[in-house]
C-alpha cells in the first residue's frame, strides 16, 4: 500500500494505489478532477479507469463533489455510509445545498484559489453502503468506522495494518489547535465519536485539512473539552448574529 497525500481545491487528496486498483478515501471537489486525473496518467503511469473505489466520507462539496463524475469518466464504484435519505433532502436541504457551495467558494477564496465550477447533485447514489466495521469492497485492508456527528453520516477509513485512520472532518486545525468542525449538526453524537476515537488508540490521524497528526492526550482532552453541547450550523449562526446586531441597534 502506497499512500498519496495531493494537494486539492480546498482539501487534502487521499489517493491510496495498490497493484490491483486505486482507492479514493474520499469524492473530492468537482474541481480536482483534472489534477486527479494528471497525477494518476502522468505521475502514476496508470490508466485513469485503475480508480477502483471511491468513498464519500459525507455530503459537502469537497468530499463528494467530484463522485458521481469520476464514476462516469472511469467506471470506479461509489461508497458510503449506509443511511435511509438524503442529506439535501427537501427545500430546507436544497438550500442547505447552495449555502454549502457558497462557504466552500469562500473558503476557496480565502485560499487564493481562482474561482471554479463545484456543482455537484445534491443527490448521492452509492453503489455500496457500508454499516460500521464493514471493510471496503476490493480493499480489505481498510475498514469503515461510522463517526456521525458533523453531519448524521459521516464515516472514517481505517487502515488496518497500520492502526492509522482518515477521519476527514471530524477534527479541523485552526492555529494550531485541534479544534471541532463547522458545522456540527449533532452534538451528541459528534461527543460519542470523539469518544470512540480515543478508545481506539490510533498511530494517527489523517484529517481531510491537515494532513498526518498525531494527537496527544492533552489535545484529545481540549476537543473534548470545547465540543460543542448544541448545534452549530450556518443557519443557527446567522440566526445569533441577526439577534446581537438587532440588540446593538436599540
Amino acid at each position: 500500500m502506497k499512500l498519496h497525500q495531493l494537494q486539492g481545491y480546498i482539501q487534502c487528496v487521499y489517493l491510496v494505489e495498490y497493484p490491483e486498483g486505486l482507492l479514493l478515501l474520499d469524492g473530492c471537489c468537482r474541481a480536482d478532477i483534472d489534477m486527479l486525473k494528471l497525477f494518476i496518467t502522468e505521475e502514476l503511469s496508470r490508466p485513469f479507469n485503475d480508480l477502483k473505489l471511491v468513498v464519500v466520507t459525507h455530503m459537502h462539496p469537497d468530499h463528494a463533489g467530484a463522485a458521481h463524475k469520476l464514476r462516469a469518466l472511469t467506471g470506479c464504484k461509489i461508497a458510503s455510509a449506509k443511511t435511509t435519505t438524503h442529506w439535501y433532502r427537501g427545500v430546507g436541504g436544497r438550500l442547505l445545498h447552495l449555502t454549502d457551495l457558497l462557504l466552500a467558494g469562500w473558503v476557496a477564496g480565502r485560499l487564493g484559489k481562482p474561482r471554479k465550477n463545484l456543482w455537484y447533485s445534491p443527490f448521492l447514489y452509492p453503489d455500496f453502503e457500508l454499516n460500521d466495521g464493514e471493510v471496503l469492497p476490493y480493499f480489505a485492508e481498510w475498514r469503515t468506522v461510522t463517526t456521525p456527528g458533523h453531519t448524521d453520516r459521516d464515516i472514517s477509513l481505517l487502515h488496518i495494518p497500520s492502526n492509522r485512520m482518515y477521519v476527514a472532518d471530524l477534527i479541523v486545525k485552526v492555529k494550531n489547535r485541534f479544534i471541532p468542525p463547522f458545522p456540527v449538526f449533532h452534538p451528541n453524537q459528534y461527543r460519542a465519536s470523539l469518544q470512540k476515537v480515543i478508545g481506539m488508540q490510533l498511530d494517527a490521524l489523517w484529517l481531510a485539512h491537515s494532513g498526518e497528526v498525531n494527537l496527544s492526550t492533552s489535545e484529545y482532552e481540549h476537543l473534548t473539552t470545547v465540543a460543542p453541547r448544541l448545534p452549530q450550523t450556518p443557519w443557527r449562526a446567522t440566526k445569533i448574529k441577526a439577534k446581537l446586531w438587532l440588540r446593538s441597534r436599540k
